[in-house]
């Protein structure tokens, strides 16, 4: 189990403590949950945003410019 050490703004910490409270019980680590829980969520929405944006791209193809070759024995020095 690893440990991070953060700071967050008061109202941002308020709100969570009371939020993570109501959702979990204050009970012994309820905010070591809920933080697993909002970090969790938050690397599913980027790894789904992040799939998304690679199938547009492929969707969109690439531009790799013309080709400045007739035949393929032009790319190859002799």
């Amino acid at each position: 189990m690893g440990t991070i050490t953060v700071n967050v703004d008061d109202k941002t910490e308020k709100e969570f403590r009371q939020t993570a409270g109501s959702i979990y019980g204050k009970r012994k680590g309820y905010l070591g949950e809920a933080i697993t829980d909002a970090m969790e969520l938050w690397i599913r929405k980027e790894s789904e945003n992040n799939t998304t944006k690679a199938l547009e791209m492929l969707r969109k193809g690439l531009n790799l410019g013309k080709l400045n070759y007739k035949e393929r024995s032009e790319l190859h020095d002799r």
